[in-house]
């Protein structure tokens, strides 16, 4: 990521391909998070617990081309959704409250919802603490530096208590891309490629 890159907004609308976080991921999203409340006397721990899991799962859908297939594909029954899902989240390492949503999720039929409902958490979570979530996507991991950065310049673009949440995508090739709410900024190379082709084909 070039340090001095300045951030231009694309668009304020969600880009194609996001989960969208509507009533039903809310609801879920909600309950699990009152759950989280309902442990916090006996166990301080339990909210970051259970978020990190959701990040860590939907960091996984997001990255893993064959779960991400497997969480969209209506076509498995209860039983193998259960089987599959569950080997996964033992797999990972993910705690009870997490492997508890999915087997609701699944039970409902409605596991599918799954990314939209770890974004709605997440949402939640954040603006109850008064954060903003920037999703970034850079082609290779951000350093600490480089994250440090980044918070600090969308804090100068006035967006208050970022929180990073990251997205490792190398067919973006270099550069960024950063959703914040509803604004969108690209500055990632493929889009800057893409973005000469367009201008080239307008020259012909």
């Amino acid at each position: 990521m070039a340090s001095d890159a300045p951030l231009t907004a694309a668009s304020d609308t969600p880009a194609s391909g996001t989960p969208q976080i509507g009533g039903a991921a809310d609801r879920y999203a909600i309950a699990l998070l009152g759950l989280a409340d309902d442990l916090r006397p006996t166990d301080p721990g339990a909210t970051d617990r259970i978020a990190g899991d959701l990040e860590t799962v939907l960091a996984l859908y997001r990255d893993d081309a064959g779960f991400r297939a497997f969480v969209q594909d209506p076509r498995y029954g209860v039983a193998e959704q259960r089987q599959g899902a569950f080997a996964v989240l033992d797999r990972i390492g993910i705690a009870k409250e997490v492997h508890n949503l999915l087997g609701v999720l699944i039970t409902n039929r409605r596991l599918a919802l799954l990314p939209a409902v770890a974004e709605a958490f997440g949402a939640a979570l954040a603006a109850r603490r008064g954060q903003q979530l920037a999703q970034v996507t850079t082609a290779a991991a951000l350093s600490d530096v480089q994250k440090a950065s980044l918070v600090a310049r969308l804090t100068e673009a006035g967006f208050s208590g970022v929180r990073l949440v990251e997205k490792v995508d190398a067919t973006i090739l270099g550069g960024l891309i950063v959703r914040i709410g509803s604004r969108l900024y690209d500055n990632s190379i493929k889009s800057k490629l893409q973005r000469l082709q367009y201008a080239m084909k307008g020259a012909a």
